[in-house]
């Protein structure tokens, strides 16, 4: 073989696997998997952490490689303290302990591999090291003696398996510098020392604190290699801008992975509500969740200047958090700290962080963002992990994780009747359940997780937070109260203003309201702070281009979106009428059909339905949507599309007037005819064929300028509030005079009497 074709290369090989790993395996393989899971994830972060590489990581073995060997040996000591930290947790027979062989040497690199005599005597030394241990290999101590403050122990020249010559070996002590037989002498030297006169001592003092210097130095603020901001991904703010990365789970128990989840999730929440920064949002810098990636790539890729990344132990009610603040740009340690204490000093501990941080920036709050960042919404830290839990199970997205985050959300509240952000959470899960095909979830119809929603929803809107404005903007938008969606979406943006869903939410907002150039803008604000997710940003910056009859762009952005997220039925739809819009009639065909093809069971295509979700101020806008509809034969047969203005609502005391009393006959989307009867004190009688027995028993009142009903069966129990507008072309007899929006949907009635 020719040795020329290869590239090599001198590394610290870093070698690992688990002593005893066969017996635990035959004792309990299930929890044996768990743990070792658990651990490997902890030596990912170490490792990256030290600017180490894993290159593979089989069964209970472990490989990565390091620049240099310091940091491999630095990295070794790391994982073997905290991984006796675990164990101390755990049964004397379910320790796991690793043992640590580390080399210097020449190996062969191809790809993202290495082998060679490098790799292999490393694996050996793993074998010398005792469990929980670190063996080196002589090449690695001579360069390491001088450098760390450690204790080593010669263990002698080692012959090895197919390794032709012997290796010297040294056994890594974890203890202060005592090098072979020194330690044997070292209490009688001490004892020598304190017999010297004042000076001596003082000298001594003086060795102590240069050697806890270099200690830190060494181990609090390692070099780093350097991000490049000539190969960021995006222009560095110019402000000061932040990733935090997902805290690792040291736990020792998988069960807990929401809790660390949870402490990132709401350290972005805070940092994001402080407008001198720049914070990446949650479901960008989580996509490096569990991997060994280095600082330098996470900035990198998300363009920016700070790293922030960490660890959580929890031990029954004890609570261990470890950060680190990261100039990426430089390497440079901002500040590093471990905070430990109880459940019940979380708040405190996570407000110590961000103030921490804040000031390692030199970022000044204003007095408002102060209040903010502290604000918690409740003083109970059970309350608090249980929406914590919930919102893990809420995130997956799954049938089960809506099942189990609901009962989360409401345990929540069980434990905090005032707990704003759960009720705001449980009213979003209600809604997404409803949207996302998921009512079953929750044990709901459609039109229960509906008022659900708005049932929480009004709860959590008497303590605001931007998560309930958010929703109050989206079901508003709904009702076409555009002045109310506007200034909830602007609310939500001022309570955080590098959050990703306050910015696309105001901006899809104003898109709709008939300002798409200005809701585009804050759209692309949200797709910089959510980077790595940029599907959900390109389709309403797809629909501000159909707004503004920019067809070629909208066509662009529709089509990027769909190869991000080719399951977006909502841009199935748009890409067929913006192809008809530019002359593609064959294109618009074939798109047409794909629609047909990926829609869901029920599409509901008709005038009426549609024109309920795409929700166009401008009946500019929304006479073309139709069109395009049409012309592509997307459009079901139904009801015409019918368009109101703000001047066509009816509000406050002509409500009262039009409905208290009156019999109304009501034309439904699915098309059964609906007939109320309303008295003047509002008691109300519904009669409909669907209806058990025929008929339903409710009562009626005026909220503001929004009709309200609640009947025993027809809205279980709960208010449905609704707007109500004239509809300039309805008749009688097409029982469509008005039109009303609720959480629901569109209908029509007329006024018999």
């Amino acid at each position: 073989m020719n040795t020329q074709e290869f590239k090599r290369k001198l590394t610290a090989v870093f070698s690992a696997d688990v002593a005893g790993y066969s017996r635990l395996m035959g004792e309990d393989e299930v929890t044996t998997v768990k743990t070792l899971e658990a651990y490997k994830q902890v030596m990912f972060s170490l490792i990256r952490q030290h600017r180490g590489r894993v290159i593979d990581s089989p069964g209970d073995n472990l490989l990565a490689e390091f620049a240099s060997v310091v940091d491999a040996v630095q990295c070794g000591v790391a994982v073997q303290k905290e991984l006796q930290a675990r164990n101390a947790d755990l049964p004397e027979n379910r320790k796991m302990q690793f043992r640590i062989g580390i080399n210097l040497g020449d190996v062969i690199e191809e790809g993202d591999r290495i082998y060679g005599d490098g790799v292999n005597i490393a694996a050996r030394l793993e074998s010398l090291a005792d469990p929980g241990g670190i063996c080196v290999s002589k090449t690695a101590f001579d360069h390491i003696e001088a450098k760390l403050p450690l204790g080593y122990h010669f263990l002698g020249e080692q012959t090895v398996k197919n390794i032709a010559k012997p290796v010297g070996a040294y056994k890594v002590l974890m203890e202060p510098r005592v090098t072979g037989d020194q330690r044997k002498t070292q209490t009688k030297a001490v004892r020598v020392w304190q017999r010297r006169s004042v000076f001596s001592g003082a000298v001594a003092v003086l060795i102590v604190i240069i050697g806890t210097a270099l200690w830190n130095f060494y181990w609090r603020a390692p070099k780093f290699e350097p991000a490049s901001k000539e190969k960021m991904a995006f222009t560095l703010p110019d402000k000061p801008s932040i990733a935090v990365l997902p805290f690792v789970n040291m736990s020792g128990d998988p069960q807990q992975e929401y809790f660390s989840d949870g402490i990132t999730e709401d350290l972005i929440t805070d940092l994001s509500k402080v407008s001198g920064l720049f914070v990446i949002a949650r479901n960008s810098t989580f996509v490096y969740k569990g991997k060994p990636v280095k600082i330098r790539q996470v900035a990198e890729d998300l363009g920016v200047r700070y790293v922030l990344e960490g660890s959580v132990r929890r031990a029954g009610d004890e609570v261990r958090i470890n950060a680190q603040l990261i100039d990426a740009t430089t390497g440079h340690h901002l500040w590093a700290d471990r905070y430990d204490g109880s459940m019940k000093d979380v708040f405190s501990l996570q407000d110590k962080i961000n103030q921490k941080i804040t000031a390692a920036l030199v970022v000044k709050l204003t007095p408002g963002e102060k209040l903010l960042v502290t604000q918690k919404g409740t003083n109970d830290p059970a309350a608090y992990e249980a929406l914590m839990e919930g919102r893990e199970y809420y995130l997956r997205f799954t049938n089960e994780g809506f099942t189990k985050a609901e009962a989360c959300f409401k345990r929540a509240i069980e434990l905090d009747s005032k707990y704003s952000q759960a009720k705001a959470a449980l009213a979003l899960l209600y809604w997404e359940a409803g949207t996302a095909g998921k009512p079953w979830a929750v044990k709901m119809g459609f039109g229960q997780t509906r008022l659900r929603a708005r049932q929480y929803l009004v709860e959590a809107m008497k303590e605001p937070n931007s998560v309930a404005y958010i929703l109050a903007s989206i079901m508003d938008r709904n009702l076409r109260l555009w002045d109310a969606a506007l200034s909830e979406g602007e609310k939500a943006l001022a309570l955080d203003p590098n959050n990703a869903l306050s910015n696309s939410n105001l901006g899809y907002t104003l898109i709709l309201y008939g300002r798409p150039k200005e809701g585009m803008e804050y759209v692309k604000s949200a797709m910089r702070l959510d980077p790595l997710n940029p599907a959900r940003y390109l389709r309403f910056i797809a629909i501000g281009h159909f707004c503004m009859g920019e067809w070629q762009e909208a066509v662009t952005h529709t089509e990027n979106a769909l190869k991000l997220n080719p399951e977006d039925w909502t841009l199935s739809i748009l890409l067929p009428i913006v192809y008809a819009n530019l002359g593609r009639d064959e294109d618009a065909k074939a798109a047409a059909q794909s629609c047909r093809r990926a829609a869901p069971p029920d599409p509901a295509l008709t005038a009426q339905t549609q024109m309920y979700v795409w929700n166009f101020r401008d009946r500019g806008v929304a006479d073309s949507f139709i069109k395009g509809l049409k012309k592509t034969g997307l459009l079901d047969p139904g009801p015409e599309y019918i368009y109101v203005s703000e001047e066509d609502q009816i509000t406050g005391d002509n409500l009262k007037a039009l409905l208290f009393p009156s019999t109304i006959t009501s034309f439904m989307p699915n098309g059964s005819v609906w007939s109320v009867e309303t008295s003047k004190d509002g008691t109300e009688i519904l009669h409909a064929r669907e209806l058990i027995g025929g008929m339903d028993k409710g009562r009626a009142w005026v909220e503001g300028d929004k009709y309200c009903q609640q009947f025993e069966w027809s809205t279980h129990g709960l208010p449905d509030c609704q707007t109500v507008f004239k509809n300039p072309k309805g008749t009688l007899e097409g029982k469509n005079q008005y039109v009303n929006f609720s959480d629901l949907q569109l209908s029509t009635f007329s006024r018999v009497k």
